[in-house]
């Protein structure tokens, strides 16, 4: 292999840089080193193998579970495609189907609000109108983050589509509405905001943006415009002289990695300044009563997605972060999703289906089309090469959701998708049936060993999953 010269090893933290711009690099075969120390990571500098990460996806309002679940198969951890698992046909030899899994502390309770932050902290949420909330426990990512967020520049990424919530359910019981719209929280008081516009969150990982998202709690505040507008300039055209020179170092094929990497960030800037609502304009003060729509989301709700996802993949492969969330919807969601064949409704509105046959196959609709998505993700994830594998194999991807059935709001056997993580000797292409109900916790548990992390329980965990 063409690598780069062993004697000069090229740092896991090697960064391209220009005006105001700093762009982390890919897995390249020069950052293996040598078999000594000089390889391995000392004092933070460098890696003799890529690392491990994380990441988990949220969803809303629950799956039609007679379309989710396989017929049991005695003796067997394999399954036939189900209608709404079906899009992972393709990826099905990365997938873990986790079956009969909970929360213990989830039972009872108001249908979505307590749900959604005890997606990742397995807490007992406490019914308030909002002064003194409490989740239990902190969210993983950020017990994870507390732990190895040292390690990268951004010790997690928080991303999602729907603005945060204000006010109280008082129809519903009496909850913030605040805890329907973030499944991190950095302790069981706190929440941690996601970044909703792309533009944003991609300027946190290359023009070295630290700040707290604020287009998550307001998408239409002029500071989300001025920071949209504040350069720009490609990050690539920045670092254009800096990644030549750094190119001429390496051999033919880690050349060709850095330009597929490269090519990637290029086309998701392209895709941005593409989709980006309204264009860079001028704005005059003032108000003409006239109101326009906020600055930087899509139009298009499935391109919306797909670049939170691919600048997702970007923070793992450029090693910006190792832990990542991404809500695909709030609690509640009154997103429209009549784009899709068949669906006239909202994800909410139709998962209270009251098992009519037309308002079914509409909510089925929209979680499975949520599937695709997940596809698309691992599919992308499994295609860049890294290291003596794939992203994929370096990174773990769980999926799900904390409601079962959307119009029973019951949270037993909680549906959810496990994937990844073939470095770490994880066995996929199966089903993993608890004999008895388990603590996702113990899911959790797991994936921070699997990152390196020595603590023996994590939130209700009875123990770590044995996922070899």
């Amino acid at each position: 292999m063409a690598f780069i010269r062993r004697s000069n090893p090229v740092s896991r933290r090697h960064l391209l840089r220009g005006a105001g711009v700093s762009v982390g690099l890919p897995w390249l075969g020069a950052m293996a080193g040598s078999n000594s120390a000089a390889g391995r990571e000392v004092n933070g500098k460098t890696l003799d193998r890529p690392p491990m990460r994380s990441a988990f996806l949220f969803m809303p309002n629950g799956v039609n579970p007679a379309n989710w679940n396989p017929v049991a198969t005695p003796d067997s951890d394999q399954f036939d495609w189900t209608p709404m698992l079906r899009p992972l046909s393709g990826v099905g030899d990365e997938l873990i189907l986790l079956e009969n899994f909970h929360h213990p502390d989830l039972a009872g309770g108001n249908g979505h609000w307590p749900k959604v932050p005890a997606f990742l902290s397995g807490g007992h949420v406490l019914r308030t109108s909002g002064r003194d909330m409490d989740t239990g426990c902190t969210s993983i990512d950020q017990w994870m983050a507390q732990r190895i967020g040292h390690k990268t520049p951004l010790p997690t990424l928080e991303l999602g589509v729907d603005s945060a919530y204000t006010g109280v359910d008082n129809v519903g019981g009496g909850f913030t509405r605040i805890y329907g719209s973030h499944i991190a929280w950095r302790d069981r008081h706190t929440p941690v905001p996601n970044e909703i516009v792309p533009q944003l969150a991609f300027d946190r990982l290359f023009r070295g943006v630290r700040s707290t998202p604020v287009s998550g709690l307001n998408p239409h505040h002029r500071a989300v415009w001025e920071s949209m507008h504040r350069d720009e300039t490609s990050v690539l055209d920045a670092v254009r002289e800096d990644a030549r020179s750094f190119s001429k170092r390496l051999g033919r094929e880690d050349r060709g990695k850095l330009d597929e990497y490269l090519e990637s960030v290029r086309s998701v800037e392209r895709r941005i300044e593409s989709s980006r609502k309204p264009k860079a304009r001028w704005v005059n003060e003032g108000d003409l009563g006239i109101q326009r729509p906020g600055p930087g989301i899509p139009d298009s709700h499935v391109e919306h997605v797909r670049l939170m996802m691919d600048i997702m993949v970007l923070a793992f492969w450029t090693d910006t972060t190792r832990i990542a969330t991404f809500m695909m919807g709030n609690a509640q969601t009154g997103r429209n999703f009549s784009f899709i064949d068949g669906v006239k409704g909202s994800f909410h509105g139709l998962s209270h289906h009251r098992n009519e046959e037309s308002t079914l196959r509409q909510y089925e609709a929209i979680g499975t089309w949520h599937i695709g998505q997940v596809a698309y993700l691992i599919d992308r994830m499994r295609n860049l090469s890294e290291g003596d594998g794939t992203l994929l194999d370096h990174c773990m991807v769980m999926f799900g959701s904390t409601l079962r059935d959307g119009n029973k709001h019951d949270t037993e056997n909680l549906p959810l998708l496990f994937f990844g993580g073939g470095s770490a000797g994880i066995r996929r292409g199966r089903r993993l049936t608890a004999a008895q109900p388990t603590p996702l916790c113990n899911l959790f548990l797991s994936m921070a060993q699997n990152m390196g992390i020595d603590d023996q329980r994590f939130s209700t965990s009875t123990g770590p999953l044995d996922l070899a």
